[in-house]
């Protein structure tokens, strides 16, 4: 046990409360991760210098993304919760599947879902997918951060046991008596601040001119961010530890990182476009 351990501050799940209707951090946090996101992804089409000429969606087209990608987080987030992390449970308790309140989210679904949604708007209005892909990712870990900090709110998906090397080690409500690493603050960090660092830095070099390279960047970087911060984390109690000694976060992150370094091999590959006239 840790020679000194951080007390964890015990938050109100709930954030806000009007009679019957009690809207949680959680929702709160898909809900700011959306709207800053949206916010920023405008800044990004405003700004032609970084295209080399005008965005290729226009900020008409991306306001009417908006309602496509949230349909497609949320039902791709739930789904594989439900099938990547706790199958036999909803086999058995079909009607569950709808209870989002109660929590159940998997951002590998989530990002399916998100790749769905990029692709159908796309063919739906003549756009070019990777383009559209490099804005959605680009703000992507403005979500992850606020999502990884509801989860340390709610104190759910804590860390592994922590030894007495980490003075900044927790005893969290729900997780037992041991003082455990709050993995959740490291995923804020690493799926948050630094991936968007690291897109943001890319896109003033003009990455945007190379279709799928923030795309790809951000699949790969994710991927090995989830992967060291799962050596933090808990695995899920229905799971466990699968093949040796790797969680199911882990097994899902190796394939993006996989497909993430193909598409920034891919789009440098590319000549970026001459200059377009505004």
């Amino acid at each position: 046990m840790p020679f000194l351990t951080i007390a964890f501050p015990v938050f109100d799940p709930i954030a806000v409360s009007i009679g019957p209707i009690a809207i949680r951090w959680y929702a709160l946090a898909y809900i700011g991760g959306i709207v800053l996101g949206w916010i920023y992804a405008r800044a990004l089409i405003k700004s032609t210098g970084l295209w080399g000429g005008p965005a290729p969606v226009t900020l008409l087209q991306f306001d009417d993304f908006i309602l496509w990608v949230t349909v497609g987080i949320i039902l791709g987030g739930r789904t594989g919760y439900v099938l990547f992390y706790n199958l036999p449970f909803f086999i058995q308790h079909p009607a569950e599947i709808f209870e989002l309140w109660k929590g159940g989210m998997s951002f590998h679904g989530g990002f399916l879902g998100c790749v769905a949604a990029v692709i159908l708007f796309c063919r739906k209005n003549d756009l070019p997918i990777l383009s559209l892909g490099d804005i959605t990712t680009a703000v992507g870990p403005i979500g992850l951060f606020l999502g990884r900090l509801a989860n340390f709110i709610n104190s759910e998906l804590w860390g592994r046991p922590a030894d007495s090397s980490v003075p900044w080690a927790m005893v969290f409500p729900n997780g037992g008596p041991l003082p455990r690493h709050p993995s959740q603050l490291y995923e804020a960090a690493l799926e948050g601040i630094v991936l968007f660092t690291i897109l943001a830095v890319m896109i003033r070099m003009g990455a945007l001119k190379r279709p799928g390279l923030i795309l790809g960047s951000f699949i790969a970087i994710y991927g090995l961010a989830r992967i060291i911060g799962e050596f933090f984390r808990e695995p899920d109690p229905q799971l466990g530890f699968l093949w040796g000694g790797l969680t199911m976060g882990m097994l899902l992150s190796v394939p993006m990182i996989i497909a993430g370094a193909v598409l920034i091999v891919v789009a440098w590959r590319r000549q970026p476009p001459q200059q377009r006239p505004n």
